[in-house]
């Protein structure tokens, strides 16, 4: 489903930073149509706007899951594929996170995880200690209920080091990977903004999050100028 106007919520500004609004109004004066002109704005390549690099967890993302439905919303978000989505290896996969953005501008980037998406996030990051411009970070689960429940040596060593760029860590009450106490201190490391959404289960499309809109204005907030983001 692609949503109208999409593109002044998560692509606000061009290379040269004038806003898009003010930039469909010069457009149309000049004799370009406004829908000729979005089309081109959300089809300029790296680094003229935001990519969005959607990174699944265990198992992957599904039809119904909001990861899915927020990729098909606009033509930059980009789904990182893994090998085997049922037989994670955690070092595979961040080194396919840094495969699929080597062509892209740093400061284009946004990484936009779910679950075990987050620490191959955080596995990436202490791998390669490459900046970008953020990261959102949804449902993280605990590394000792991973090992409980998937592998005992899929993560070695628990990924505590502060994110060097802009992140934003959402989190349920409820969640049965994560208790909210454990994802708060995982936030407090890695330099998170945390947020609480309440009773969410593992903010999946099991505990009904397909189109959520919420996550799409948080990922917009992330997508700001931030003046006092402290690295």
């Amino acid at each position: 489903m692609y949503i109208p106007n999409l593109h002044l919520l998560l692509c606000p500004a061009s290379k040269n930073n004038k806003p898009t609004s003010i930039m469909v109004q010069k457009c149309l004066i000049n004799g370009i149509s406004k829908l000729s002109f979005l089309r081109y704005l959300c089809t300029i390549k790296h680094t003229t706007m935001t990519n969005y690099f959607i990174i699944p967890g265990y198992q992957g993302s599904g039809a119904d899951h909001w990861q899915t439905w927020i990729e098909t919303t606009q033509p930059n978000f980009h789904r990182i594929q893994q090998r085997d989505w049922d037989n994670p290896d955690i070092i595979e996969w961040a080194d396919n996170i840094d495969k699929a953005i080597a062509d892209y501008d740093p400061e284009s980037v946004v990484l936009v995880a779910h679950s075990l998406g987050c620490i191959t996030v955080a596995e990436w990051v202490k791998r390669y200690n490459r900046p970008v411009k953020a990261a959102l970070l949804v449902a993280p689960p605990d590394v000792d209920v991973i090992r409980d429940k998937i592998d005992n040596n899929l993560v070695k060593d628990l990924p505590t080091q502060r994110i060097p760029f802009r992140t934003t860590l959402v989190a349920s009450t409820n969640d049965p990977w994560m208790s909210i106490e454990r994802a708060e201190y995982y936030a407090h490391n890695w330099g998170s903004e945390f947020i609480n959404i309440g009773e969410a289960g593992h903010i999946n499309s099991l505990s009904g999050y397909g189109e959520w809109y919420e996550g799409l204005e948080i990922l917009s907030r992330l997508n700001q100028p931030k003046a006092n983001f402290r690295e």
